[in-house]
């Protein structure tokens, strides 16, 4: 493991964490919990403090880097909540060549259950990198959007309707694939809750979704994959136990019904190993591979 990927803070800690974040265990409990890993030199607190998201830390594309346009754009969302605002980011070169923008292929980037948070627009600003169109909409925007603290938006989350939330990204998805400087060809990725959303989306979708890239997320019962057509390639990490133990099942509802998709088990790699804003969680070598498979399959299946 290299520095970054070498862990401060017991496994188990890392659990309750994640437990907390999801919403599963209140902050106190959160703290009470850490309690039995505390030691000499690593209090209770020193714990919860290295397991809390650095956002500067993790941020690899900066927000006014020249090579980027970005921009937050507030789009209709009838059956949702009414409209969602989102971010969108684009190469610099693909709009200052000529008068008229470059057409590219779109990616939408949904976040984990805290909001649109500055690592998400992050991932977006990678994208327009790589050449796409990212969009990374925001599903706590009916309540006043990210509020700047992840257990906060975590609570925000809760209260609002799972259904309408669905509806936002697909409203969000429909705006990014009609776009003038769209191609038209869209995929999706996301993390968490948002990797839940991609497999989603998917089977929402059909065949006006080109690939979907869902890291760590729930898949869909075998009735929906029935509607899949996208390109759908799976990322775990090996000691996310929930989501390993489900995804021979996702495997094969995707192989009954002959969906082109691709599975990828991280070793020694927990649930946000992706997330280089969360370092104790945070596996750099893993995550190298797996942005680079993303973009490979994008490239493949929504740029082709």
């Amino acid at each position: 493991m290299s520095k970054k990927e070498r862990r401060t803070v017991p496994v188990g800690a890392i659990q309750i964490y994640n437990d907390y974040v999801h919403g599963e265990i209140s902050r106190r409990k959160f703290l009470s919990g850490l309690k039995q890993f505390a030691v000499a030199g690593l209090t209770a607190s020193a714990i919860a403090e290295a397991l809390m998201p650095n956002y500067a830390m993790g941020q690899q594309v900066q927000r006014d880097d020249e090579r980027i346009t970005v921009s937050y754009e507030t789009i209709p969302s009838p059956d949702g909540h009414g409209y969602i605002r989102g971010y969108l980011a684009r190469p610099f070169s693909a709009d200052s060549r000529s008068e008229t923008p470059s057409q590219l292929p779109g990616i939408i980037v949904v976040h984990e259950n805290r909001g649109l948070n500055p690592h998400t627009e992050d991932i977006a600003r990678r994208f327009a990198l790589a050449n796409f169109m990212a969009f990374a909409p925001d599903v706590l925007t009916s309540v006043g959007g990210y509020p700047g603290d992840d257990y906060q938006g975590g609570q925000l989350f809760r209260e609002l309707d799972g259904d309408k939330r669905f509806e936002d990204i697909v409203a969000s998805a429909h705006w990014l694939k009609n776009r003038s400087d769209c191609t038209g060809k869209i995929g999706v990725t996301g993390f968490c809750y948002g990797g839940s959303v991609s497999n989603q989306l998917a089977a929402r979708m059909g065949a006006d979704l080109a690939a979907a890239v869902p890291f760590y997320g729930g898949g869909v019962d075998a009735a929906a994959a029935r509607n899949i057509r996208a390109a759908v390639m799976v990322q775990h990490g090996e000691l996310d136990t929930r989501l390993m133990n489900a995804w021979p099942d996702y495997e094969q509802a995707l192989a009954s019904n002959n969906v082109t998709h691709e599975g990828h088990i991280y070793p020694d790699c927990l649930h946000g190993f992706f997330n280089d804003a969360t370092p104790e969680r945070y596996n750099e070598a893993a995550a190298t591979v797996a942005w680079q498979r993303t973009v490979d399959w994008f490239n493949q299946y929504v740029r082709a």
